[in-house]
């Protein structure tokens, strides 16, 4: 009887142990949420709602646990210039190109060329050969490059006469009855662009480079996902055979935002 006793005491309370256990487990279980609390709700802050569209989750807001990740500073010239030494090849050393082929570089924005790089490197934007040069470059690398070719002054070129006079209407005027907007809104008067909105400088391009992209967009052979991209290729749509080569011809002897006056003939 004692034994008995004893093992129905033993029983009763190994049961009333395991009931205060179960009891007191889910006043921890409340708490863990707790940090949940703090995060960004939808609405609040655009910048960090990832219920926003196109904008960052909150995680991609937050500094980088334990520093892996260093911020990237603006482009430095000096060390871009060193980096930029396999661009020189195609695009000159001070980024003014000898061969149409090859854009000029030179007085292009930070903003513009690191943009392009990180598109090439990406595949977002197609060319067997940039792809290739981008690829091992890190963001740093893309804006010290962006940096050396934005402190480099852009050759003159030169208009031909014959297209001055329609290149210059389309380019300060556009041609409202097509759906054809002034070239200048985007690019500048004076062509030297918008690098905060990352709109290129187009003064002193090549006529054949400008005329080449052109007829890319325009015959859809330059599809792309990029906003820019999207516009020219709406724009370019809307052009004809003339009209692109002298709109290009026009860029390529755009200097001031004074049109050029042709020199008196000499008597």
């Amino acid at each position: 009887m004692k034994f008995r006793h004893a093992a129905a005491a033993i029983t009763a309370m190994l049961v009333m142990n395991f009931a205060t256990a179960q009891t007191a487990a889910p006043a921890k279980a409340a708490t863990a949420p707790a940090p949940a609390s703090t995060a960004a709700k939808p609405g609040a802050n655009p910048a960090a709602d990832p219920a926003t569209p196109g904008m960052p989750t909150t995680e991609t807001t937050t500094a980088p646990v334990g520093g892996t990740t260093a911020a990237v500073k603006p482009g430095d010239a000096a060390t871009g210039q060193g980096k930029a030494a396999a661009c020189g090849a195609c695009h000159g050393l001070d980024g003014n190109s000898s061969d149409p082929q090859y854009p000029r570089l030179a007085g292009q924005s930070e903003q513009y060329i690191a943009a392009q790089l990180a598109d090439f490197k990406s595949g977002k934007r197609m060319n067997p050969i940039m792809m290739g040069f981008a690829q091992p470059l890190s963001e740093q690398d893309m804006h010290d490059i962006g940096a050396y070719f934005a402190t480099k002054a852009s050759l003159p070129g030169v208009a031909d006469q014959a297209y001055v006079d329609q290149g210059e209407t389309l380019y300060r005027q556009g041609d409202v009855a097509r759906g054809i907007p002034a070239c200048m809104a985007c690019h500048g008067p004076d062509g030297g662009g918008n690098p905060g909105a990352r709109y290129p400088q187009l003064t002193s391009q090549h006529a054949k480079y400008i005329e080449s992209r052109l007829k890319a967009w325009h015959d859809g052979n330059a599809q792309s996902d990029d906003p820019h991209a999207r516009i020219m290729i709406t724009i370019a749509q809307k052009l004809d055979e003339k009209d692109i080569a002298a709109v290009a011809s026009y860029i390529e002897g755009l200097h001031t935002n004074e049109p050029t006056q042709a020199a008196p003939a000499t008597p």
